[in-house]
């Protein structure tokens, strides 16, 4: 009996320890306001913000608990010759990317939001996609 008591207590040592190493991995929640497909800067504040930022420029709330600073979204003209990258940014938002601040594909808090939305109504996946992108568009600095 002692002895399987003692198993039992190592085991619910093990455990405990391994929860303690596994919190630098803690998932980090963002309250999610769904917005319209019409207005981009509405998108982008709910979707967007919170990793690039309300400037657009990678400093939002949650930039400490990724691996990866976001991209600053003002100078994506400026980083591409000074044209804006419509396709590359239509891409982006409907696939996502590969960086490592992403984790997977999909940007990591909102693609599977989206993808949802887009599932109820996918006539707005378009709308959603051409909308955010003018608004990035319009923030963009020389």
């Amino acid at each position: 009996m002692l002895k399987s008591l003692s198993f039992i207590a190592l085991a619910g040592a093990l455990a405990i320890s391994a929860g303690y190493a596994d919190q630098n991995n803690a998932k980090v929640v963002i309250a999610v306001q769904k917005t319209g497909p019409v207005n981009g800067r509405q998108m982008y504040t709910s979707y967007c913000a919170p990793c690039h930022g309300m400037d657009a420029r990678g400093s939002g709330p949650v930039t400490p608990a990724l691996k990866q600073k976001p991209a600053d979204l003002t100078a994506l003209a400026r980083n591409n010759g000074g044209k804006y990258p419509s396709s590359h940014i239509a891409t982006v938002l409907e696939y996502g990317t590969e960086l490592p601040a992403h984790g997977n594909a999909q940007m990591p808090v909102w693609g599977p939001v989206l993808g949802r939305m887009d599932q109820q109504h996918p006539d707005q996946r378009l709308l959603r996609i051409n909308n955010l992108s003018q608004y990035l568009r319009s923030i963009q600095t020389r």
